[in-house]
């Protein structure tokens, strides 16, 4: 059914809203709204209520950047984590996939993507800078670099070993247990695992 066969402006615009989101195309979107057209009030409304307090209500850790309720996120705030281990990864998706293999038990620092000239993405927009603070200020002995093995992951990589080279911290990375050109969030939890617990120091290479 094309948009402009809807039989309401209303509905048109809510499966219009929703084919905004990634991986859903127009007909997924039909469906979600037609569900949720059917759920009681109180199920759309509870949903609706969701969405719209994680909006307004969730922040950024100062300082791991990771996605908070507080100031500080709960693995930040949590004492029983090994506050001389930081581990970088990109996205926050990088941090609920290795949180999920119960393997790491450090902290983490989310650059917010990776460098990539042909998206426009520098050193600058990433969160380099306030790691290399918290180098400098948290007794921190081991960056682990967690990107993806991909070219820009790579690259970024190697701009952040060349950026804290001259501090006194061990950069590890990896173990090539996963393979070139995978995405961490998609890696199985188990090769995941293995590849924190094995991981490797980072030759600069």
């Amino acid at each position: 059914m094309d948009l402009q066969q809807l039989p309401s402006r209303l509905l048109e615009n809510a499966v219009s809203e929703f084919s905004k989101l990634p991986g859903i195309g127009k007909k997924t979107a039909l469906r979600l709204v037609l569900h949720l057209l059917h759920q009681s009030d109180e199920d759309t409304f509870a949903f609706a209520k969701a969405v719209e307090e994680m909006k307004r209500d969730v922040k950024i850790c100062k300082r791991c950047h990771n996605i908070s309720e507080d100031e500080y996120c709960s693995i930040c705030s949590n004492p029983n984590r090994d506050t001389s281990v930081v581990c970088v990864v990109e996205t926050i998706k990088e941090v609920i996939a290795i949180e999920n293999t119960l393997q790491y038990k450090g902290l983490y620092h989310v650059l917010g993507g990776r460098i990539s000239p042909m998206e426009g993405i520098a050193p600058r927009d990433l969160n380099i800078n306030s790691l290399e603070e918290r180098i400098k200020n948290e007794d921190i002995n081991e960056v682990i670099l967690a990107l993806s093995t991909t070219m820009e992951g790579d690259t970024t990589n190697f701009y952040i070993y060349r950026r804290l080279s001259q501090q006194n911290v061990r950069i590890t990375t990896l173990a090539r247990g996963i393979s070139v050109g995978d995405e961490i969030e998609y890696t199985d939890e188990i090769t995941l695992g293995r590849s924190l617990l094995n991981r490797v120091p980072y030759e600069g290479k």
